[in-house]
C-alpha cells in the first residue's frame, strides 16, 4: 500500500497547499490513503466542521488534531459524529470524540490511523506510551489492519523517537507532528516501522512557525503579550511523508519526505 501523512495545515496557506495538491499526488504516486493533521486549519488555531469537509472532498482520508483540538468550540459536537477526525488517543476518558479508527481502503484493504500527543513540555495528558501500547495490541499488522500510521503530536524530538521505539515492527509509520518544520531523518527503523520525527507543516514558510514574522517576533524581543498571532498569508509548502508497505507484513518497505511549493527545496519521492 502507498500512504501520506501531511504535515500540521497551518491557515488558509496550508489549507489552499494541501487541497489543492491532494488529488493530483493521489494520482501520481498511486496513493491508498492519506491523512492530515489539521489542528490550525483554522486560522491558525483548531478546525472547523466546514474545513474537515473540505479536506475529506480534495482526498484526506483521515484528519488527525493535536493540542489545539478544542480551539473551535464547534468542533465538539461534530467530532462525535465524524469517525475520520481524530483527537490525541491518551486524552482522559470521556473526552468527546475518538483517538483512533480503522478504515477502508482499496482493495478491501484497512488502515488504522492512531494520534497521541506527548506529554514533555505540553500539556500533562495521561500516558501515550501506555495508550499507543495498548491500542497496537488490539491489532497484528498485516491481519487485523493492513498498514497502521501513528501520528505523534510532540514538542520534544526524544518523545517522538521513544514513542516510535515502542511502535517499532508493529506500525507501518510513525510521523511526528507539531513542531512545522520538517526533519531529515526519514527513514526505516529496526523492526521495520517506518519513521520520521517531524513531517513540517503545510503553510507559508515566510513565517515564524507558519504565524506573521512580524508579531510572532515582538513576542521574543518585549517578552510580553503583543497583538494576535496570525498565519501567514504566502504561497505555501505542501510538507508531507510518504510511505509504501509490503503486503504481506504491513511493514514499510520505503519512507520518503514529500515537500511541493513554496519556499522550501522540493522532493519527491520516486515511483
Amino acid at each position: 500500500m502507498r500512504l501520506l501523512f501531511c504535515g500540521d495545515v497551518m491557515g488558509r496557506a496550508g489549507r489552499d497547499a494541501l487541497c489543492g495538491r491532494i488529488p493530483g499526488l493521489r494520482a501520481q504516486l498511486g496513493l491508498d490513503f492519506v491523512v492530515a493533521n489539521g489542528e490550525n486549519a483554522a486560522h491558525g488555531f483548531g478546525i472547523t466542521p466546514a474545513i474537515c469537509a473540505e479536506f475529506f472532498a480534495a482526498g484526506i482520508d483521515a484528519v488527525t488534531l493535536g493540542n489545539h483540538a478544542w480551539d473551535q468550540r464547534e468542533i465538539i459536537p461534530y467530532i462525535e459524529q465524524t469517525p475520520n477526525l481524530l483527537r490525541p488517543l491518551n486524552y482522559p476518558p470521556g473526552t468527546p470524540g475518538r483517538g483512533a479508527g480503522l478504515y477502508p481502503a482499496p482493495r478491501g484493504r484497512k488502515v488504522l490511523v492512531v494520534q497521541v500527543m506527548g506529554r514533555l513540555f505540553m500539556d500533562a495528558l495521561d500516558d501515550p506510551f501506555r495508550a499507543l501500547d495498548a491500542e497496537l495490541s488490539r491489532y497484528r499488522l498485516g491481519a487485523g489492519a493492513d498498514a497502521i500510521l501513528v501520528d505523534v503530536h510532540c514538542e520534544a524530538s526524544s518523545e517522538k523517537m521513544a514513542l516510535a521505539n515502542l511502535a517499532d515492527g508493529r506500525a507501518s509509520l510513525v510521523v511526528g507532528s507539531h513542531c512545522h518544520v520538517p526533519t531529515a531523518d526519514a527513514r526505516i527503523l529496526a523492526g521495520g516501522t517506518g519513521y520520521q520525527t517531524d513531517a513540517g507543516m503545510c503553510g507559508d514558510y515566510d513565517s515564524v512557525i507558519g504565524m506573521k514574522k512580524e508579531a510572532a517576533t515582538q513576542r521574543f524581543v518585549r517578552k510580553m503579550p503583543g497583538e494576535r498571532l496570525t498565519p501567514a498569508e504566502g504561497e505555501g509548502t505542501l510538507c508531507a511523508v510518504f510511505v509504501e508497505t509490503d503486503d504481506a507484513t504491513g511493514l514499510a518497505r520505503r519512507v520518503a519526505p514529500l515537500r511541493l511549493g513554496g519556499r522550501l527545496a522540493e522532493t519527491m519521492p520516486a515511483v
